[in-house]
């Protein structure tokens, strides 16, 4: 796996929110910087971002131009996207080219190259020659959706449909064959289709008799089934395919009658399946509605139930984020301390306690956890204490100490830390400071991430491989 492609798999949830944060911040010199000298792929795409938004086109392009010269799709896709907005259109459909005809799959993906020069096209004011480059690959399921996605509002429904009608009937007679390429999503896309040519009682009429057909496919079409109800004010339908299909259909229902001012009715729906019992986690929609509508404490009765489950139908984690985002920190902290000792036995260590230290950082309430961290025992005997289960102790010592203002004892912490993992944390707390360079910096380069990746297998390898050897529990 190339650079580029390592980047995008390895570092896809790290680099894109320091970016994000970065330009927000006015930091777009620092990202360009980072492309051009780190070859970074997420901070080009930022400066690319923020580049456009300026309307600085050419120094837009200069920045992705190395990234696309490697013949890297999404490179070539964003330099696409730069070229059509600076209006050279022409180079920008010979960037968008797919390399090779229809079967050369050895070369590149050429249904997703077909993808992206269709879109060109489109933008380019030339529907139907982006029909055409499309109209060949729509058994692949990105193809079909850019096809419906692409063509809206284009004047050329009727060509969509034509298209979509065989492969739509071809599932029909044959649903069990769709498999994860087949063509079941031709059944949405049609709906959609009639429904924005304003056929949209047609599309309800042939939807709903494959929903009631189950004609659903890989993914379950009762949701898009359902959302082209409620988009229509068909509340009494909707509410029958949630009372037949319910997994599926129920959140949407009880999102309109919410819409609609009728929030009582959807509470007293969603109280009835709890009673009944029905499969489902609706008291965690319940939980959240009530937390909608400004009764927290009901919600959190709603699902109290759960709070000491020891096994998956526990709702005390969702219960303790809608408190906090709430800003009601201290009734979430209390509930992580009011668990059962078996609930305590079984969780406290793997993640209750690290939910109430974060907590009370979030709450102005740091001291307390570091206190707690540090009153952890520590046998300094052969066996695992409780201060050694902490997991990322450090890292969270650091963030209380930056949460408690102590900024530079947890720069200095961190700063003496290896990995990704702290050195994304050392940038988070100098960008709260401005400092949009350094941050980027403190950020392992690809090469010294590759490299801890690597270590961490190998670390992973060994460990298999005594385990295998000593015979797993044979003791």
């Amino acid at each position: 796996m190339d650079d580029l492609q390592w980047q995008v798999v390895n570092l896809g949830g790290v680099l894109p929110r320091i970016v994000d944060e970065v330009l927000d911040g006015g930091g777009l010199e620092a990202l360009v910087g980072a492309a051009e000298e780190r070859g970074d792929w997420f901070c080009a795409e930022g400066a690319v971002r923020g580049l456009c938004a300026a309307g600085e086109f050419g120094r837009a392009w200069a920045v992705v131009e190395p990234f696309v010269g490697t013949g890297w799709r999404p490179a070539a896709r964003v330099g696409a996207d730069v070229l059509v907005r600076w209006g050279r259109i022409e180079q920008a459909l010979e960037l968008s080219r797919p390399a090779g005809a229809a079967g050369s799959e050895g070369t590149e993906d050429v249904a997703a190259a077909a993808r992206d020069h269709a879109e060109v096209l489109v933008r380019a004011g030339r529907a139907d020659e982006a029909v055409d480059v499309l109209a060949p690959h729509l058994r692949d399921r990105r193809v079909l959706g850019a096809l419906v996605e692409l063509t809206e509002g284009q004047g050329c429904d009727e060509r969509v449909l034509e298209l979509l009608a065989p492969l739509a009937e071809e599932f029909r007679r044959s649903p069990g064959r769709g498999g994860g390429g087949g063509p079941w999503e031709a059944l949405s896309g049609q709906a959609r289709v009639l429904e924005r040519s304003g056929r949209a009682d047609e599309a309800i009429r042939q939807f709903g008799a494959d929903v009631a057909a189950r004609r659903y496919g890989p993914l379950n079409n009762v949701e898009s089934y359902a959302e082209l109800l409620a988009r229509h004010g068909r509340i009494e339908e909707l509410r029958s395919l949630a009372d037949t299909e319910s997994r599926a259909a129920v959140p949407v229902y009880v999102r309109v009658l919410e819409d609609a001012g009728r929030a009582g009715e959807a509470e007293a729906y969603l109280r009835g399946l709890i009673a009944a019992g029905k499969p489902g986690w609706y008291e965690s929609m319940l939980m959240e509605l009530l937390f909608r509508q400004g009764r927290p404490a009901d919600g959190i009765e709603a699902a109290a139930g759960t709070f000491d489950d020891l096994y998956d139908d526990n709702l005390l984690q969702s219960a303790l984020l809608l408190l906090a985002e709430h800003g009601l920190h201290d009734r979430a902290i209390a509930l992580t301390q009011e668990r059962s000792p078996e609930f305590l036995a079984e969780h406290e260590a793997h993640w209750v306690r690290s939910n109430r230290w974060w907590l009370m950082g979030e709450a102005g309430r740091a001291p307390e956890a570091l206190a707690e961290i540090a009153a952890l025992p520590v046998d300094g005997g052969g066996e695992a204490d409780e201060a050694d289960e902490v997991e990322d102790r450090e890292l969270t010592v650091a963030w209380l100490l930056a949460q408690d203002g102590r900024v530079a004892e947890a720069d200095a912490l961190l700063r003496g830390m290896p990995g990704k993992r702290a050195g994304t944390q050392l940038a988070e707390l100098l960008l709260r400071q401005g400092r949009f360079a350094e941050a980027i910096a403190a950020i392992p380069d690809v090469a010294a991430q590759r490299e801890e990746e690597e270590r961490r297998r190998a670390k992973w390898r060994e460990a298999a491989a005594s385990g295998a050897a000593g015979g797993w529990g044979g003791r």
